[in-house]
């Protein structure tokens, strides 16, 4: 059963937190509570050894409509503490967390599903530790970051999944 002060529902499964928004009546749009949710979600997935990722969603049919401005009226920003917007867009974070984005990600939405990453996380090393760099340098640069990626278990299950048209089984390598 929904519970405004529970704007985000959890569950495990295989291995990987899943956490989704669910305020389908306003688009899934982040309050305090939805920032409180996110938050906590975030908190656990990074305390939780038995975790290897997580996944960011929404319910009804859209990821997020970014920041309720009804709420904006009396609760201020969703910000949570100075981890940015609903205590992820500025947080560090050790696992992947992934945005499945269907219907709308707009504004704050849109800022939710690019502070999440997979292959974002390396992406956002190479840019920092390549400024200024030569082409050729930076891609030298990249290959250590990149490759692991490229070559690990989960990048083989996850194409082999699409492949069978099955979920993924995912080890975290």
């Amino acid at each position: 059963m929904f519970v405004e002060e529970l704007a985000v529902d959890s569950y495990v499964t295989a291995g990987v937190l899943v956490l989704v928004i669910n305020r389908p009546e306003a688009r899934n749009a982040v309050n305090r509570a939805v920032a409180a949710g996110i938050s906590a979600g975030v908190d656990r997935l990074e305390a939780d050894r038995d975790l290897s990722a997580g996944v960011l969603t929404g319910a009804g049919g859209n990821f997020c409509a970014g920041m309720d401005l009804k709420a904006f009226l009396t609760e201020g920003f969703p910000f949570v503490g100075d981890r940015g917007l609903a205590g992820l867009t500025r947080a560090d974070r050790g696992k992947p967390l992934i945005a499945a984005v269907e219907g709308y990600a707009v504004a704050g939405g849109c800022e939710l599903a690019l502070a999440c990453d997979l292959a974002v996380a390396a992406t956002r090393r190479i840019v920092a530790s390549t400024e200024g760099a030569a082409l050729p340098e930076a891609f030298a640069m990249q290959d250590p970051l990149v490759l692991p990626v490229a070559e690990s278990a989960d990048a083989s299950e996850g194409a082999s999944a699409f492949a069978q048209k099955r979920p993924p089984h995912w080890c975290g390598r």
